[in-house]
């Protein structure tokens, strides 16, 4: 029979063993939750402000964005020349050509006193519309929060560690809403919201909200997690075989195209990250100083083929609108050419000579192996990128549900803390182990090496410190 304080908390429990595994189980999502909580609700709503960035883009600079629909156009050198002209000073370094006829070209620079710009030409008549700080904007500070918390790779690391905790946090959470002892479908898939007992009331919220939310959360945070900088970063060495180079003459050298994207501006799709660079081949040494002092100049397609070529090179590939041109990085630093990341079966990611204008490589969907296929595909659902408003609805449903879990999970918390104490569930005595639960935490910790890491220390500081100090008993427990 169970207790009025374990109907309100929702410890049922058929045997004594299954209590006491219940109360462990319940103390470590405690943990989990203590830790995670404040770093999912920045997710949540950081990642809602940039799941519709189009939308916000569209709306904050529209002026910029979108021009009188005409059928004439002008050339990518043109506008390039446009852009030189209004920023004299500025490298290039990326240009998107307009991807409709009522839309402007994009150029992304870096001003002669450091910003990075977005600036933007009528393609019609080579018009320089205006610019703004690619930096310092509501979108990219979002992106900045969501990714790496705006401390670098500290903050990615912490970022990665909250994501992989609120796995743990699902799953202990699903076997807490598990029914049992007789528990009927109020409660578990029915919230009580009439109820008069404010614990019942956020209990069942966040029992509910978490069981129905709970496969479209995990599939986010699986997904998120390609892009970390530990996981991310060794879950695509090992699994990201580069497609193979077109061109078996071509040069290669140690840096991986990857390294064209930024925490905030990802221009080259995922599969493609571990593709070594090529590297253009000039002929002449004399020619290499020109090109050496033309680079010094902020200029990175003096001598050599011009943009309109590039462009042309885009077009008889038949890369979709919205495709990005990255300049050259470097002397023998090549074009590439990245289409749309929003269409994974349409991906392309093109390296082209700087000199010759030859292709050096040439990957997408059809290069990639089977994991990375499903990856992309995962990462552009993430990003609500595949099929329009209905994915960016569904992906906004999943923060809502991490939101409201979040806040329920910290109302429920501070509602039955004792005063001054941090309100741990205390962990049963004699609590036999069991050999599932061991399994699945040796997973994680396989899977997910800053859990296991993690677990090890909190696991140590429980045992060593904390249940042997009556101080920090009484502030933890």
């Amino acid at each position: 029979m169970r207790t009025s304080e374990k109907v309100e908390d929702g410890l049922a429990a058929p045997d004594a063993d299954a209590s006491k595994f219940y109360r462990g189980v319940w103390r470590w999502h405690f943990y989990a939750g203590i830790f995670a909580i404040p770093f999912l609700l920045v997710l949540s709503v950081t990642g809602t402000i940039y799941l519709f960035k189009p939308q916000l883009d569209s709306l904050m600079y529209r002026n910029l964005m979108f021009v009188s629909p005409r059928t004439k156009t002008v050339s990518a050198d043109d506008q390039l020349s446009a852009v030189d002209a209004a920023f004299p000073d500025a490298t290039i370094k990326a240009y998107s050509p307009a991807p409709a006829l009522d839309r402007s070209s994009k150029f992304d620079i870096t001003a002669g006193d450091k910003r990075n710009l977005f600036v933007f030409v009528d393609p019609h008549d080579a018009r320089v519309l205006g610019s703004y700080d690619a930096d310092r904007n509501l979108q990219n500070y979002a992106v900045l929060l969501h990714g790496e918390l705006m401390i670098g790779r500290v903050g990615d690391t912490l970022v990665e560690l909250a994501a992989c905790w609120a796995l743990v946090l699902m799953i202990t959470g699903l076997y807490m809403w598990f029914p049992r002892g007789g528990s009927g479908i109020r409660g578990t898939l029915l919230p009580r919201l009439l109820t008069k007992s404010k614990r019942i009331f956020w209990r069942d919220i966040h029992a509910t909200v978490g069981f129905y939310g709970s496969l479209i959360v995990i599939f986010m945070i699986l997904t998120g997690l390609f892009w970390t900088g530990f996981w991310g970063e060794k879950f695509a060495s090992v699994w990201s075989d580069f497609p193979p180079q077109k061109d078996a003459g071509s040069v290669n050298s140690t840096v991986l195209t990857g390294s064209l994207n930024t925490t905030s501006d990802k221009k080259v799709a995922w599969a493609a990250e571990q593709m070594p660079m090529p590297e253009s081949q000039h002929g002449a040494h004399d020619h290499s100083k020109m090109m050496a002092a033309a680079l010094q100049n902020g200029s990175l397609i003096s001598k050599g083929i011009d943009l309109n070529t590039v462009e042309n090179i885009a077009v008889q590939n038949k890369l979709i609108e919205g495709y990005s041109i990255i300049f050259p990085q470097k002397e023998n630093g090549v074009f590439t050419i990245s289409a749309p990341l929003g269409d994974p079966y349409r991906q392309r990611t093109i390296h082209v000579d700087r000199f010759s204008g030859k292709i050096l490589a040439d990957v997408g969907w059809q290069d990639y192996a089977t994991v990375p296929r499903a990856v992309t595909i995962g990462i552009s659902l993430h990003e609500g990128l595949v099929f329009g408003i209905w994915n960016q609805i569904l992906m906004l449903f999943a923060a809502l549900t991490v939101f409201i879990l979040a806040v329920s999970g910290t109302i429920m918390w501070w509602r039955r803390r004792p005063s001054g104490q941090l309100g741990a569930p205390p962990m049963p005595e004699n609590l036999r182990i069991w050999k599932t639960a061991v399994i699945v935490i040796a997973l994680l910790g396989i899977a997910f090496p800053l859990v296991g890491i993690s677990l090890i220390a909190v696991l140590l500081l429980d045992y060593l410190v904390i249940s042997r100090i009556p101080l920090l008993q009484r502030i933890f427990l």
